[in-house]
């Protein structure tokens, strides 16, 4: 869609507002940011491989964003919301509008939703494209957040005592049906029809209780997945596009069989035709002894097995081992901090399951869905950064899964009005056993710095220590500018990788750096 187009598109939109309010008392508000982000890294982790040097992406880009958000409001009981998104548009890029003549199709529906309330009841409703946070505490849910097709339902009990309710179709009507998705390396089949049996369904329910200084959550999650969920019309990441992060349920990126990076063979779906999931969380935070807080948050998911795979060791076909696609786990995290005049010092740290090194009785790793870990700003989403703006991450998305860590932090020191400034570092250690590298190629596991659906694959062998120096300068009400600097000094272990899958024994392995501005107007 051309941008005049889409002036024109806007032009009709408030001329037909403008005619419909006095009819239907409809008040009309248009709200919304603009991100302009500038910035340059390295963010792999590997420097030469072969002798040959990695590409690991532009080390300098600039990119802007527009996000665009219409209420229609009848009444504190009935409002509907749009959200137009138009972007990402890479300075310079053709595809995103971004070239000579910036002309180009970035238009999107982000969001779209009715919200309203039951008359005369405690009972409010949400219905539509939303985005969906489940319940967290303590560094980010490590489960879900983004944008999906979803019915929330909120009932207040009492001040203190609430239930919410929640039906997520994440996916359906993408499988073309047939062998259309056959993969030579894989060698997947299926005989079903168009559209048969590939939906994802998930179900929610929590109880939010908020007492004097205490507020927890606990909520469970039951959710079905067909057999053909997962096959689409094109590429295998096209569930990816635009950033979104992908279910860690896909069989074909290996998410349930125990980690990015696995090399499957001879993938068997099974002939059931459903899945089940389930996952449970309690988020707790205490302020009652304020200026401390206190947050802790555990989380437990299952994921039935939809199948089995082959998969061979050092590239050697001679010894196959054959894999389970189950997978569950936990996650345990923890975060106290002191607020003082002058900023806010605090700890944080997590533990989370990892693979015992066995294929066949699945993966030991927490699933998630889509998981915005936010202990830290580099691995990733950092209190402090705009979600629109991050684009210097190395992951898409961060569920800890497979990892612990420790960290301590200084938050928002200021010394001048309008002037904050926040210091992280953090230890990221491993808990995956270090036999399941032989399954493996290091260049999927933790080597490529875009392309992170999940976790970082790290054996317990393995480190890495975050360093994240984040500024935040108000400078009107509405503009916020924020400049970030992150360095990862890279421990992984040599001696446990070179016995990866494809025996790369000539990597060289590197630190990983960024440094990036961004401005965002917020009207």
């Amino acid at each position: 869609m051309k941008y005049h187009l889409v002036r024109n598109f806007f032009c009709l939109l408030i001329a037909t507002v403008l005619y419909a309010s006095p009819v239907f008392s409809i008040d009309f508000k248009i709200g919304g940011f603009w991100t302009m982000a500038f910035g340059v890294g390295d963010t792999g982790l590997t420097s030469k491989r072969d002798g040959k040097h990695v590409n690991n992406g532009d080390e300098f880009t600039a990119r802007q964003r527009l996000t665009l958000i219409l209420r229609a409001i009848a009444s504190e009981n009935l409002e509907g919301l749009v959200a137009f998104k138009m972007s990402p548009q890479v300075w310079g890029s053709s595809a995103t509008g971004g070239a000579l003549g910036a002309d180009g199709n970035v238009v999107k529906i982000a969001q779209s939703y009715v919200q309203w309330a039951v008359p005369d009841s405690d009972l409010k409703l949400k219905m539509g494209l939303q985005f969906v946070t489940l319940p967290n505490a303590a560094g980010g849910t490590a489960i879900h957040d983004n944008r999906v097709a979803a019915t929330v339902a909120n009932y207040k009990i009492s001040d203190q005592i609430g239930i919410t309710a929640l039906w997520m179709r994440l996916l359906n009507d993408n499988y073309g049906g047939g062998d259309f998705r056959a993969d030579q390396a894989t060698g997947i089949r299926s005989k079903d029809g168009q559209n048969f049996l590939d939906n994802m369904d998930l179900f929610f329910l929590s109880v939010p209780m908020t007492f004097d200084g205490i507020k927890l959550e606990p909520w469970a999650m039951y959710g079905i997945q067909g057999r053909n969920a997962a096959y689409f019309d094109t590429y295998y990441d096209n569930w990816f596009a635009d950033g979104a992060p992908a279910v860690a349920t896909t069989p074909f990126l290996a998410r349930l069989e125990g980690g990015d990076g696995l090399n499957i063979r001879n993938l068997n779906p099974t002939s059931k035709p459903y899945g089940n999931m389930f996952w449970l969380g309690l988020p707790v935070t205490i302020s009652e002894w304020d200026p401390l807080n206190i947050e802790f948050d555990f989380n437990y998911g299952f994921v039935e097995s939809m199948g089995r795979f082959d998969v061979a060791t050092r590239n050697n076909w001679n010894d196959v081992r054959r894999g389970s696609m189950q997978r569950q786990g936990w996650l345990a995290k923890a975060l106290i901090e002191y607020k003082m005049d002058w900023g806010t010092p605090g700890i944080f740290g997590w533990y989370a399951s990892g693979d015992d090194g066995n294929v066949k009785n699945g993966s030991e790793r927490l699933p998630s869905l889509c998981a915005y870990g936010n202990f830290t700003s580099f691995m990733g989403y950092g209190q402090g950064l705009s979600w629109e703006s991050s684009w210097f991450l190395r992951a898409k998305t961060l569920s800890y899964a497979g990892t612990w860590g420790i960290g301590a932090q200084l938050k928002d020191v200021s010394f001048i009005d309008n002037l904050k400034h926040t210091l992280r570092v953090a230890y990221w250690g491993g808990t995956n056993s270090p036999s399941m590298v032989k399954y493996m190629t290091h260049s999927n596991a933790w080597e490529s710095p875009t392309n992170r659906y999940d976790s970082l694959y790290l054996t317990t062998n393995d480190g890495l220590l975050e360093f994240n120096f984040l500024t935040n300068w108000q400078i009107y009400d509405n503009l916020e500018c924020v400049a970030e600097l992150g360095y990862i000094a890279n421990f992984m272990d040599d001696a446990t990788w070179k016995k990866d899958y494809s025996g790369f024994g000539s990597y060289q392995k590197q630190d990983a750096w960024k440094a990036q501005v961004y401005f965002q107007y917020t009207f």
